[in-house]
């Protein structure tokens, strides 16, 4: 009895190399999808593949055994709407003339090809792509931006890395249909970035670590789709926040070490479909968090800050703005990794009753604040690291939390001896207590007898 295979994913499988595609290919037509990565794949591996006339999916990812004559071969492949090649410095400018056939193909993913600078010539009449990923590809340059100017169905474009400049916000400002764009880590300034409001249909933009200012915001003003704005890193500050107030449908919002401060926060109290907040590193202090009372579907707030005190957490739980206990009604995720979160702040935590996710790294608490974080029984990941006061009596208090998947009280004064306390915690998988006086030898012990589903741990 005989097979006909449609899918051969073998992506990291050891030991796969031509010999291997010898077999892949005798399916021919009945191949729909081919997963190579890292692989030793060569030239010839490639022609095998040339009969597969029906193949939509290749990835041939961190593949660097073949040639651009090699991909010549895959030129035929008129039925591919996916093809990915990752981290290959085999792709050259000239090797790119084979994907100009592939005149089907709606999703390209070469991130950290590192010499494919001029080849984007061979992609202008590939008029159904929809996705681009060229991240990481320090080779990009303004030109190739204006070479892709005329795909006109490109939804997502992924340029994160490149040094691309502002100059090329003109020819980006053609792709009419972009919904999703990064550009994170370029060259960019404010110059140009009129050119952006053009694009009324994008959902995603991704601007962090660039030398852009309350200038940029300007012009996003009217990009009334926007569901996630990314900024972190930037030089923007409180007044050009005032641009944000129209983005109405923002989810995700990310203004970590930015200038942003207090007064700020009164520009995005409006925008009540947030549901991700990131303040890391900003100048916000404790008195404005009061201002993020009409955040009524916040799930992710990030305030690792080290102006945030007790203060800002009897801010945001006082029964002096009940408004805000609905606001925090749904919150999932707290980040207060360097405030200054002492024992007597632990005990506004207990009316974030949802709350799966907390990070207090601060160095404020002791034993007595973790009596009220053990109360906090739907917490999945808990990180107490760098509080050097907690002892033995900490995990003695968390021997209850049996929802717990991770747990990290790294650098205290917890011991061997306190370990006897974890073995409820049949659901923890990782388990980090660095800097302590553990050792590894005796968590391999609770490991094997009581904790099976523990798959990493430090010391190890």
């Amino acid at each position: 009895m005989s097979f006909a295979w449609q899918d051969v994913l073998l992506g990291e499988y050891p030991g796969v190399n031509d010999g291997w595609i010898d077999v892949i290919s005798s399916q021919r037509s009945s191949l729909l999808s081919v997963d190579l990565s890292g692989s030793t794949v060569t030239d010839k591996g490639l022609r095998l593949l040339k009969d597969s006339s029906n193949l939509q999916s290749l990835t041939l990812d961190y593949c660097d055994q073949f040639s651009e004559h090699g991909l010549k071969y895959v030129s035929g492949l008129l039925n591919l709407t996916f093809l990915s090649i990752r981290k290959s410095s085999t792709v050259t400018p000239d090797g790119m003339r084979a994907f100009s056939s592939l005149v089907n193909l709606e999703k390209l993913d070469l991130e950290r090809c590192s010499e494919i600078h001029g080849g984007f010539v061979h992609l202008k009449g590939l008029k159904k792509l929809e996705s681009l990923n060229i991240a990481c590809c320090k080779c990009i340059m303004d030109s190739d931006m204006q070479a892709i100017s005329g795909l006109q169905k490109l939804t997502t474009l992924n340029a994160e890395g490149c040094k691309i400049t502002s100059a090329c916000l003109e020819s980006i400002a053609a792709l009419a249909a972009l919904e999703s764009l990064n550009l994170n880590r370029c060259c960019l300034s404010d110059d140009e970035f009129e050119n952006i409001s053009s694009l009324k249909t994008l959902k995603r933009l991704s601007l962090a670590f660039n030398r852009i200012t309350d200038a940029c915001l300007v012009h996003l003003k009217g990009l009334v789709n926007l569901e996630y704005l990314n900024l972190d890193s930037c030089k923007i500050g409180d007044e050009g926040l005032a641009n944000l107030i129209g983005l109405t449908l923002l989810r995700s919002l990310v203004l970590s070490d930015t200038e942003v401060g207090s007064s700020g926060l009164r520009h995005i109290s409006g925008l009540h479909k947030l549901e991700d907040l990131n303040l890391s590193f900003t100048s916000v202090n404790d008195a404005s968090l009061k201002r993020l009372s009409g955040l009524t579907n916040l799930k992710s707030l990030n305030l690792d800050a080290r102006q945030i005190t007790d203060v800002g957490l009897a801010n945001l739980t006082s029964k002096l703005f009940l408004v805000y206990i609905h606001c925090l009604s749904g919150l999932i995720k707290l980040d207060l990794f360097g405030a200054r979160i002492s024992d007597a702040g632990t005990v506004f935590l207990k009316s974030f009753k949802n709350l799966q996710f907390l990070e207090i790294c601060g160095g404020g608490l002791t034993d007595g604040g973790v009596k009220h974080i053990k109360e906090m029984t739907s917490l999945t990941q808990l990180n107490l690291s760098q509080n050097c006061n907690l002892t033995d009596k900490t995990l003695e208090l968390l021997s209850g939390m049996t929802a717990l998947r991770s747990l990290n009280v790294s650098n205290s004064r917890i011991t061997n001896e306190g370990l006897r306390y974890l073995k409820p915690l049949k659901n923890l998988r990782t388990l980090s207590l660095e800097s302590c006086k553990v050792t590894a030898a005796e968590i391999k012990k609770l490991q094997s007898s009581d904790l099976p589903n523990l798959i990493s741990f430090r010391p190890e």
